[in-house]
């Protein structure tokens, strides 16, 4: 399964942002496992290295941290063709519309994000991180 995980998870994963840590962290262990492909956007990164370097104080250690993220995730370019398909969205939040637009173009199956709201006319699904750790599950396990 191919999917875009938004800026928050990967946040809450970093800066043990309670009570939103344990699933982060948990999406970040199954993308290690490879239980799935995960990927970010390169829009998502620049915002990422900000906030941590806000949390760190240290360039060397952000650009670290953003090494393991690329160890661990893909990464994805923001084409202008996102931006300007963006534009005519449904979804009135332009920045998760951009993200919705650059998934469609990667084909990618998901988002996971904690902000379901902005997304409810997303044409892709979208997962918030409990529900997406579900889907992981495998039925067996289930039962």
């Amino acid at each position: 399964m191919r999917v875009l995980l938004d800026t928050c998870i990967v946040i809450d994963a970093l800066q043990s942002r309670q009570p939103f840590v344990s699933d982060a962290q948990a999406i970040f262990l199954a993308a290690a496992n490879r239980q799935f492909d995960g990927f970010l956007t390169a829009k998502c990164v620049t915002d990422i290295y900000y906030i941590t370097h806000r949390f760190t104080h240290s360039d060397k250690d952000t650009r670290q941290i953003l090494h393991r993220l690329f160890c661990l995730f893909g990464l994805l370019d923001t084409a202008a063709i996102d931006c300007q398909r963006a534009l005519s969205s449904a979804v009135t939040d332009f920045e998760d519309a951009v993200m919705i637009e650059s998934a469609i173009r990667c084909k990618l199956e998901c988002i996971v994000t904690r902000n379901i709201k902005d997304y409810t006319r997303s044409p892709i699904p979208v997962y918030s991180p409990p529900e997406f750790l579900k889907r992981l599950i495998p039925q067996e396990e289930e039962d």
